[in-house]
């Protein structure tokens, strides 16, 4: 190794690799792009010493003809590749009106201080393309030796017996604010999806402005009619600011009213009154998202901080925006084939609509995978999905939401790898994109990637603290790394929030049995099985029995349960399940090959199937149709769940 090149510095989970030009997190390799492991390089070769934004433009694009806003995107890529953000950060820190400082953490007391790198004028400031490799290593375990037995004792019982209370939100970040939804002064109820698509606008604006963390819509809609006073929602949402309104389209004028608040007492910073013609509606919103900045800028955000925007025409097409706008809604209602009908205008109208593109693509391949049409309409979908991604690609090589809808296009077309590699250039492009890392948490998964998941949905739960998929999601992905207590602590969460869809109280059920067949926990598996959908409860039933000291009676079970379902309404996948937990990998697989493609989806982090992960019909199948190969999930087995609890094997 070169001398001059600093030792790998370890911090927390993190490590960087400065000959290697990588940053590991928990062990994993993070995607970073070359110019912002320089930038870390520059920061973590002089901990505590403060870089003006000048010197690290200097040092590493050269110049300073770059714009402020390069800079504040590769720090929230290197806050997000550390595991933190900006309200809360440890090692990478704003230093507001001069540039950014890297801290080492404080040891514990008794632990050997870790190694320092180089000099910062030996620190690389400029590094060759990072050479991309998997790692499986995991940050050595930080022990706190010195803590007292009654702390101990105190920390388990509190984390042991966490209450199942709605997510208590975290200390209100002083640059941080809520867009609740403005409200729809139209007579016109048709006119809502207009109003809802302005105040989604003005949380993406928002969001793209570095150093103010914004909660998403799927959160601060929650309060839409809310009688809740702004000290409340302020509470609940665990921000300083809210934003609020009416909004008035009435033939071609649009009126508007905003205000913001502070939600610890009420108080308002900025309100006013706009009428302005509809075709001005885009000078509007830049109008409202400046004012709403310069109210906040002198105590919250770096000077010169501005907005954009990447979900207009680039054409200026008030008609287009409106369909996409439209076409919104109704991906947020999940109605997907809907919003299709209504990206498809939006492009007609604007052939250059980036934005439209990417939802389009989005819309098309979830229709073709989740919606049971025919084959061949299915196949079409899927080829019109594919055209939608390469045009919007194709019109902005730069766009998160682009890059997310191939990486969906993708892992439905069983193309772990690709998807993969494309998530992550969607949350590097995109990381406050509430929607994209919902997505991408989701097809993470869904190759096996742990980690990359865990991260994407942690994150998202500071942007959407009220959001019950994520809660639920995560609790999931605690359950596959063995993460069991955690995983129904967040259950708990789930099932403190409003259930609006009864698929959440069954998902909830199932990942409640599924923690309970690794602890072989029989009683409570059979109570969750039967909270299950009733055509299908003696299957769940079935499921439950077969960790019960009575083989006899499992075998009965099951064989009961297959009697009782029609052909017509079997589960194949709930039986190829009940078999791998049997550890009858011939039969599970023959059932594999009769589920839907939507439930294979899920399998790389499967406990259950994941059972067989080392039978070689199991790996011959997910090489057949294109699956990851069983053994590089980073899931464990319900097998392994079991050995890691201390439950013995029946």
């Amino acid at each position: 190794m070169d001398p001059s090149t600093p030792a790998p510095l370890a911090f927390g989970e993190s490590e960087i690799d400065f000959a290697g030009r990588r940053l590991l997190h928990d062990g994993i390799e993070q995607p970073l792009e070359p110019k912002a492991f320089a930038v870390l390089a520059l920061l973590a070769g002089a901990p505590g010493r403060v870089f003006t934004r000048d010197e690290i433009l200097d040092a590493v694009w050269g110049h300073r003809h770059i714009t402020p806003g390069v800079l504040n995107r590769v720090m929230t890529l290197l806050r997000q590749a550390l595991g933190e953000n900006a309200q809360a950060a440890r090692y990478l820190h704003t230093v507001h009106g001069v540039g950014y400082r890297f801290d080492l953490p404080e040891p514990a007391p008794g632990a050997p201080l870790p190694a320092r790198p180089a000099p910062a004028s030996q620190a690389p400031t400029m590094p060759p393309a990072m050479r991309r490799r998997a790692s499986d290593r995991y940050a050595m375990a930080r022990t706190l030796l010195w803590l007292l037995p009654l702390l101990a004792l105190t920390a388990f019982a509190g984390w042991r017996w966490w209450p199942r209370t709605p997510p208590a939100p975290k200390p209100a970040a002083e640059r941080s604010i809520a867009v609740l939804p403005l409200v729809n002064a139209s007579n016109d109820k048709a006119q809502q999806f207009f109003s809802d698509g302005l105040s989604e606008s003005l949380i993406n604006a928002l969001s793209r402005s570095g150093g103010l963390r914004v909660i998403g819509r799927d959160s601060a809609f929650q309060f839409r009619d809310s009688k809740d006073d702004s000290r409340t929602i302020g509470h609940k949402l665990g921000v300083s600011y809210l934003l609020s309104g009416s909004v008035q389209h009435v033939g071609d004028i649009v009126r508007i009213n905003a205000a913001l608040t502070r939600a610890a007492d009420g108080s308002t910073l900025w309100a006013e009154h706009y009428d302005r013609p509809y075709r001005n509606l885009f000078a509007l919103q830049d109008e409202i998202a400046s004012a709403v900045i310069g109210a906040l800028q002198v105590k919250l955000l770096p000077p010169g901080e501005s907005v954009t925007h990447d979900d207009r025409p680039p054409s200026g097409s008030i008609d287009a925006y409106n369909a996409y706008l439209q076409g919104l809604k109704h991906w947020h209602d999940e109605d997907f084939r809907q919003a299709s009908e209504y990206m498809t205008r939006a492009v007609q109208l604007d052939p250059g609509y980036a934005m439209a593109w990417a939802h389009l693509s989005g819309s098309l391949s979830t229709v073709a995978t989740f919606s049971d049409e025919p084959a061949e309409a299915a196949r079409e979908h899927m080829n019109e999905a594919a055209r939608a991604a390469d045009q919007a690609l194709q019109l902005a090589p730069g766009l998160g939401a682009a890059h997310a809808a191939r990486a969906y296009l993708m892992v439905y077309r069983f193309d772990h790898r690709g998807a993969q590699a494309e998530c992550r250039r969607a949350v590097q492009l995109a990381p406050e994109d509430g929607t994209v890392l919902n997505g991408c948490g989701y097809v993470f998964a869904q190759v096996g990637k742990l980690g990359e998941a865990i991260r994407s949905r942690q994150h998202l739960l500071s942007i959407e603290p009220l959001y019950i998929i994520n809660y639920q999601q995560y609790a999931k992905l605690l359950l596959a790394s063995g993460r069991l207590d955690e995983a129904e602590k967040y259950l708990g969460t789930v099932e403190s929030l409003p259930q609006t869809n009864p698929r959440w109280r069954y998902s909830s059920a199932f990942l409640h049995m599924t923690v309970a067949l690794a602890r072989g926990d029989t009683g409570k598996a059979m109570r969750s099985a039967r909270q299950m959908p009733s055509e299908h409860r003696d299957l769940y039933t079935a499921l439950a029995a077969q960790i019960g000291p009575d083989r006899t009676a499992a075998d009965a079970a099951l064989a009961n349960a297959l009697a009782s379902e029609a052909a017509a309404n079997a589960d194949p996948y709930l039986i190829a399940q009940i078999h791998a937990l049997r550890g009858d990998a011939s039969h599970a697989v023959e059932w594999l090959q009769r589920a839907s493609t939507d439930d294979l989806l899920f399998l790389p982090t499967d406990p259950l199937i994941l059972n067989l992960r080392d039978d070689p019909r199991f790996i011959a199948f997910c090489a057949k149709i294109g699956l990851p190969p069983p053994g590089e999930s980073e899931a464990l087995s319900i097998d392994q769940l079991r050995a890691a609890n201390g439950t013995r094997k029946r």
